[in-house]
């Protein structure tokens, strides 16, 4: 763990208010092969999607098909495959976890409890990304800090203390209107639920559209209180979703 903490502090040293595209050529160019943008086809990932394929003719990407995502995030996907003409690694959960957690809670298990829609996620979504980022050195995410009270402590560049591996957000201190004007200026692809009241989407029957002045992942598991409103990609083995210096 002190190699990718001291990795992290070099990282911030060299990369203190460097402008989101500077930020990931230099990543890219530290990392190479053994770093990866996380997308799940949401506006923020599709900015990166579109500024790491103005540096690269082949970045790499990878999404989590749960089994239960929008017909509309599938269109997206595909689309974004031929918009930018590249391959985006797609992982799935495996079937006997999903066929043993199924036929023992029920297809609708998220809705009654807490504890069993985090293990619906985990199942889903934790698994395949651990099988993934076993293989990474760093990952790249579209997360923001203005996003939900869960991401109040992001960092740009952070040691991932739970799959041992530096993450980077580059879009952490963007606000949603910096996200919209990018995609509109640079004609990016994007999710059609988002024209449809969806500003953040997940799983079909854990997403709903909101209603004007809520929070933007007020329609993410909104049965739920917004502190529990996470699926476990991004927490930390304590629960927590913030850590170390800020660049």
């Amino acid at each position: 763990m002190q190699k990718i903490e001291n990795i992290v502090q070099e990282l911030i040293a060299q990369l203190h208010q460097a402008p989101v595209e500077e930020l990931l050529r230099a990543v890219v160019d530290r990392f190479g092969e053994n770093v990866a943008l996380a997308t799940s086809f949401g506006a923020e990932d599709q900015v990166l999607t579109d500024m790491l394929c103005k540096l690269s003719t082949a970045p790499r990407l990878f999404t989590l098909d749960t089994g239960r995502l929008p017909q509309e995030t599938y269109d997206v996907m595909q689309k974004t495959r031929e918009h930018y003409g590249i391959d985006i690694e797609i992982l799935f959960p495996e079937a006997r976890q999903v066929e043993a957690m199924v036929n023992q809670y029920g297809p609708n298990l998220f809705y009654r409890s807490v504890e069993l829609r985090k293990k619906c996620c985990y199942i889903r979504k934790i698994e395949p990304l651990k099988r993934k980022l076993a293989d990474l050195e760093a990952w790249i995410c579209g997360l923001r800090v203005n996003q939900s009270t869960t991401r109040s402590g992001l960092q740009t560049i952070e040691a991932d203390t739970a799959f041992h591996l530096i993450k980077i957000s580059p879009l952490a201190e963007w606000t949603t209107d910096q996200v919209w004007d990018y995609i509109k200026k640079h004609d990016v692809p994007y999710n059609a639920l988002h024209d449809q009241g969806f500003p953040s989407i997940g799983c079909a029957p854990c997403t709903r559209a909101i209603t004007e002045g809520q929070d933007i992942r007020a329609g993410r598991w909104w049965w739920e209180i917004p502190e529990h409103k996470e699926c476990g990609l991004h927490l930390r083995p304590d629960g927590s979703l913030g850590p170390q210096e800020k660049i």
